[in-house]
């Protein structure tokens, strides 16, 4: 069973490892906003049937380079290595929620982006994320996954 995703987002194609595990992941890039989500499954909730912190914080450190990614043009196709990631956990997302996230780039130098972000579900924030990435080297197919 498929669970509903809202209209207009996509599911990546970023490959297997960990995101064949713990996606899908959607992304939705629409009149200058970028967005981010994934549907809250029994796999990713702790044993209060919420999703887990450890997914929160791992959705997070895919949404700032995602939206980097398509909002700075001298880094698309580059893997972008998390250097830090703030999350501070602001509310609960339980079990079939559709959670969501919008994130801005503050500043990019030479070599590193600074991103911040707020994920919510149904309109209320669930968490907010702050990282810093370094800028890595060409990564072969991520710019036709995320671009």
């Amino acid at each position: 069973m498929t669970a509903h995703v809202p209209a207009g987002f996509e599911a990546l194609t970023l490959g297997g490892g960990f995101l064949g595990v713990n996606g899908p992941i959607y992304l939705k890039d629409q009149d200058g906003l970028v967005q981010v989500g994934f549907r809250v499954e029994t796999r990713h909730t702790n044993p209060l049937g919420i999703c887990h912190g450890g997914m929160m914080a791992s959705f997070c450190d895919m949404l700032l380079p995602l939206v980097a990614h398509r909002r700075v043009p001298e880094i698309a196709g580059r893997f972008l290595l998390t250097v830090s990631l703030q999350v501070d956990y602001l509310g609960p997302a339980p079990s079939g929620a559709w959670v969501q996230g919008e994130a801005q780039v503050l500043r990019t130098t030479r070599s590193l982006v600074f991103a911040q972000g707020v994920v919510e579900v149904d309109g209320t924030p669930v968490a907010r994320a702050s990282g810093i990435m370094k800028i890595g080297q060409p990564f072969p197919g991520l710019h036709e996954a995320v671009g």
